[in-house]
């Protein structure tokens, strides 16, 4: 059965013991890593994997031994409770022992849990927990999380003590970081307030939010996003110098990019910006100057010129078509 996504959240906090599997998949290795870790803790409790009621196993390695998921539903513990044999990184080379096993499942047995990439809707094992009348199959997308996931963050990170100011910056950065992001920078906040009883604020949200970029690459993305694009050259001679190279470069460009974005298409919205008050100011004025319909263009052009750069097929020199990609950011500041 397909796991509709309204009742995900509550589903990883509280699986079903007498289900037979459970499939968890999408594009994002780590939300998918995240939310398995949520569901087999919840099943089998915090002294399972000690207990020996967990059997790990990667997808690969079912190829090789496909009797190797059965026996571990099958076996039985010395310790009572629920067991869960886990299948990391499933493809359809470990269809047919994913789907024997299902079909063997019997009550009593240990769940099924299976982690997966992006499964088309023709994969073997998407289509087996789609129509298994008695296990679920989850699919995530890169969605921004949810009111229910970010409560659920900060109650596992024991933050909550929150001035709204904080609560609407966590709920602005919950739109903008991936999961795994928003999750380690909820432990450094925790951290930073450990013996402070006071409720967290924006300027403790700001102390603790990664950085947009570098100093120096702050420096030249300001400067491309103002269009000074005659101070670019020796920016980037400098920055090259440094050691920064052309992947980081696309990346940080991306970052500022997409924080321009959210600030032009949220007018009147709350949106968190990293940085100084100064920088922040500043980020406002280049998004309200470059206007949403522009900053969409320019995400493509970074989009672009990222698969360029990945392309195995690529002959043209990195640090070349990134500067040539900043050129054009900059002119877009004109029209």
């Amino acid at each position: 059965m397909k796991l509709p996504p309204r009742e995900l959240g509550r589903y990883f906090a509280k699986p079903d013991p007498g289900k037979a599997g459970l499939l968890i998949f999408g594009k994002d290795s780590m939300r998918v890593a995240l939310k398995r870790q949520e569901a087999i803790a919840a099943l089998i409790g915090p002294q399972g994997e000690e207990e020996m009621r967990l059997t790990r196993m990667q997808g690969a390695e079912l190829r090789k031994d496909p009797a190797m998921l059965l026996d571990a539903v099958k076996s039985i513990s010395f310790f009572p409770g629920q067991r869960v044999a886990f299948v990391e990184d499933a493809n359809d080379t470990a269809a047919d022992a994913i789907l024997n096993a299902l079909s063997d499942w019997r009550d009593g047995d240990a769940q099924i849990v299976v982690t997966a990439g992006d499964l088309k809707p023709t994969s073997k094992i998407r289509k087996a927990f789609e129509a298994h009348p008695n296990a679920y199959a989850a699919a995530l997308y890169d969605n921004p999380m949810t009111r229910e996931e970010i409560e659920a963050e900060l109650k596992r990170s024991g933050l909550t003590r929150l001035d709204p100011s904080a609560l609407q910056d966590l709920s602005a950065l919950a739109r903008q970081l991936q999961p795994g992001d928003f999750r380690q920078m909820l432990e450094k906040l925790a951290l930073y307030k450990r013996g402070d009883e006071t409720p967290v604020t924006g300027a403790d949200v700001a102390a603790c939010a990664p950085a947009s970029t570098e100093a120096a690459l702050d420096d030249l993305l300001n400067v491309v996003a103002e269009g000074r694009d005659g101070e670019l050259d020796p920016m980037l001679k400098k920055m090259q110098a440094q050691g920064a190279n052309a992947v980081s470069l696309c990346i940080g460009a991306m970052r500022h990019f997409k924080t321009l974005y959210s600030v032009a298409a949220n007018p009147g919205g709350r949106v968190f910006i990293p940085g100084s008050p100064m920088q922040k100011e500043r980020i406002q004025r280049q998004a309200q100057t470059l206007g949403a319909e522009r900053l969409e263009q320019a995400l493509t052009q970074i989009t672009d010129t990222d698969l360029q750069l990945r392309s195995a097929g690529q002959h043209a020199p990195a640090m070349a078509l990134v500067e040539r990609m900043l050129i054009r950011l900059a002119r877009m500041n004109r029209r």
